[in-house]
């Protein structure tokens, strides 16, 4: 058995690939290895992996379909579990066309390839911003996802619209995971964890939009893996094979709370700069995880304590920081 993980130099196809490897199952992974952040993690994710004979990996763009095509043929692939996608959800509002290239013809690009390959079962990120700004928390997978925020939020909702019609036409198996705040130990650049932990040590600001008041269901990396990896065999089996699974951690912390563990962790205070909420930001996020409990037995294993400790002890070793 092989498995095409798409964006494997990316933070959540990295330790998906990692723990599918020792799992003894072979691994092929693809990424474009774009600059969206520092190349060089990215590159070293991919060192880390290559290490186990059973990764292969092509850097392929996912508008290349016959090179995508080609390597889904050559491996005789049955399973994709698709990460590629342009990611975060400030940077879409300043470049959209760049979410437009890689999150819906990109998309549109596997789903034709899996369609004319027969894969057995396409399983792809999706995320939590769909849901948009609601009250109505938890979040359930039932409720309303027509009024996303930004663009970002636009191209993975139409992923999933896109992925039920191929399920429905071409009984193609498709399963959307919708990803909660994912944080730990080679995580991006951008995102809230990696930014406070540089700017603590590098004695700058820490930028608090909406006052530090946003609501936040931070889900460790290892706990949004064992999600995904659950589900790689648990095709839908309806008369439409398609699903859709939240994956989080359930107990949401505020953001202020979140520093404090950032700081205790790394025994300095910050320096709080607080500004006001941003367009397209999501107040509060809450995932209701029932489903995915229910089908798969999922359960969180890492608070939010141990889980930035993990990521500080990374951080200081990979940056040689004393």
């Amino acid at each position: 058995m092989s498995i095409l993980i798409t964006g494997s130099a990316g933070f959540i196809g990295y330790h998906l690939t990692k723990k599918i490897l020792k799992k003894n199952i072979k691994v092929i992974g693809t990424d474009n290895i774009n600059n969206y952040y520092d190349i060089k993690l990215k590159k070293d994710r991919i060192q880390q992996l290559k290490k186990n004979k059973k990764f292969i990996f092509y850097k392929v763009d996912l508008s290349e379909y016959k090179k995508l095509n080609n390597v889904i043929k050559k491996h005789k692939i049955k399973y994709i579990v698709h990460l590629a996608a342009q990611a975060g959800v400030r940077y879409s509002i300043l470049n959209p066309k760049t979410y437009f290239k890689s999150n819906l013809e990109g998309f549109f690009n596997i789903l034709e390839i899996s369609r004319i390959n027969k894969i057995k079962h396409l399983i792809f990120a999706s995320t939590s911003s769909v849901y948009g700004n609601t009250d109505k928390l938890p979040l359930k997978e039932t409720h309303r996802t027509d009024h996303p925020l930004t663009f970002y939020a636009a191209t993975k909702k139409s992923n999933e619209v896109m992925a039920h019609s191929y399920s429905h036409i071409y009984k193609l198996p498709c399963t959307g995971v919708r990803f909660f705040t994912v944080y730990g130990p080679l995580g991006r650049p951008d995102m809230a964890l990696y930014k406070f932990t540089n700017n603590i040590i590098k004695n700058k600001s820490v930028e608090l939009y909406n006052n530090g008041n946003h609501l936040r269901d931070f889900t460790y990396i290892d706990d949004i893996v064992d999600g995904v990896f659950s589900l790689i065999k648990k095709y839908p089996k309806k008369s439409v094979p398609y699903d859709i699974y939240n994956i989080g951690n359930g107990s949401p912390k505020k953001l202020l709370e979140y520093l404090k563990h950032i700081e205790k962790n790394l025994k300095r205070n910050s320096k709080i700069k607080k500004l006001p909420l941003q367009p397209g930001d999501i107040i509060k996020t809450h995932s209701d995880i029932k489903k995915l409990k229910d089908s798969t037995g999922y359960k969180p294993k890492t608070n939010i304590n141990i889980g930035i400790r993990k990521f500080i002890d990374w951080y200081k070793e990979y940056y040689n920081i004393t």
